[in-house]
């Protein structure tokens, strides 16, 4: 595989093709926050800030630039000096400009700039929580549920969340995946006639080419037993100039494909981002919404239940919450069951069905997704089940005789 530099590399005049239909559609200015970010950057234009390629070549990866722009504190300052024994910081510009600069809980900072809380292991965390890599026939597929397959086609991201379940194989933000990888997967998915779903993933896959997605979709679409084909990614959120028009063109030609999109906060759904998703959702590509339970960044009800009606309002339908992860230096990112729980019971009848998420465990050691309800039965006896509304009142329901 090329090196990313080369991946997103385009000539100049596609460059200058892409930021005119960026310019010519894109909804507004750059705004205030964007312009302070921007003019940290020595001779960029607005037109460099709508093209994905120059957003990554300028991600921020050191605190002198980061510090420019935010007012680091001392725990973010030891974090970021000692992210390289864990997991490295990679920030675009873009998503640079949407933290608050003197709040050290803001929830969008919380999530990309590193902390020295990183480097403390609890008890009973683990490099790989979910048993990814023991449920790996060849490199780069999981194989866990009976009829579906997760590929893990890159292994970078644009940024790199500070809670990252697969930091094992992201750690450092440079790792290649061969083109051989592929093939093995391909051939993998051709043997096996039980699989219907496959859902391509990373690191992020979008930080790849259209053309090497598209190679990617096209092999996969190519094998007769696979009916369901799903992209999971963040960069509509951390970058969301990478859904162009091109690129959408492109998913348009293989469909029906499904994308699940990571969202954690209100504050991530941007003017761009809405952009974005109405460009996927009006060009036939359903959009689903994974968020993970935070500490202190979306644990209390209303957060969530703004987060969950926002992305109805830009056709994102909330799909699952869940439980982060148990990885190596998380207690700080972690809340008791109890919380995710109450979150869930504090939606359901309180906002419409549709903005309720699943909220699930996925078991340590490989168990699987497990979903976490809140338990409506109060009482059961000959039949009769009594059972609590969403009001807290009670109501008997009796079974056929």
């Amino acid at each position: 595989m090329k090196p990313i530099e080369e991946i997103t590399n385009q000539t100049s005049q596609e460059q200058e093709n892409i930021s005119s239909e960026k310019n010519a559609s894109l909804r507004v200015n750059l705004s205030s926050k964007e312009n302070r970010v921007i003019n940290s950057f020595e001779n960029a234009t607005p037109f460099d800030w709508e093209d994905w390629a120059w957003q990554l070549r300028n991600s921020i990866k050191d605190k002198e630039t980061l510090s420019q722009i935010v007012n680091l504190t001392e725990d973010e300052i030891a974090g970021i000096d000692k992210s390289g024994q864990k997991l490295t910081m990679s920030i675009p510009p873009y998503f640079s400009s949407l933290i608050d600069p003197n709040d050290p809980n803001c929830p969008i900072r919380r999530q990309c700039i590193p902390l020295r809380q990183e480097l403390i292991r609890s008890d009973h965390e683990l490099e790989d929580p979910c048993g990814e890599d023991s449920h790996s026939p060849v490199y780069g597929l999981v194989h866990r549920y009976p009829d579906r397959v997760l590929f893990l086609v890159s292994e970078m991201c644009a940024m790199y969340c500070r809670h990252c379940t697969r930091s094992r194989m992201v750690a450092k933000g440079k790792r290649k995946l061969k083109a051989s990888s592929y093939e093995a997967a391909y051939e993998y998915i051709r043997s096996n006639k039980k699989i219907r779903d496959v859902l391509i993933s990373g690191g992020d896959p979008l930080i790849l080419s259209d053309h090497i997605l598209e190679e990617i979709i096209k092999n996969i679409r190519a094998i007769p037993h696979v009916e369901f084909i799903r992209i999971g990614t963040r960069m509509p959120v951390t970058l969301p100039q990478r859904i162009t028009a091109e690129f959408v063109a492109m998913l348009k030609k293989y469909g029906p494909i499904w994308m699940s999109i990571h969202f954690n906060h209100p504050k991530e759904i941007t003017k761009r981002v809405k952009f974005a998703c109405e460009l996927l959702a009006d060009n036939g590509i359903p959009l689903g919404s994974q968020t993970v339970l935070l500490k202190g960044i979306n644990d209390k009800p209303y957060i969530m239940k703004k987060l969950m009606q926002e992305l109805l309002k830009i056709r994102v339908r909330p799909y699952y919450i869940y439980q982060c992860d148990p990885i190596a230096g998380s207690s700080h990112f972690r809340t008791p069951l109890s919380v995710g729980i109450n979150i869930i019971d504090k939606l359901r009848g309180h906002t419409t069905g549709y903005a309720v998420p699943k909220y699930v465990v996925d078991l340590p050691g490989g168990g699987g997704k497990v979903p976490i309800e809140p338990n409506g039965i109060i009482r059961q006896e000959k039949g009769c089940y009594t059972i609590k509304n969403f009001a807290g009142q009670e109501y008997d329901h009796h079974d056929p005789v």
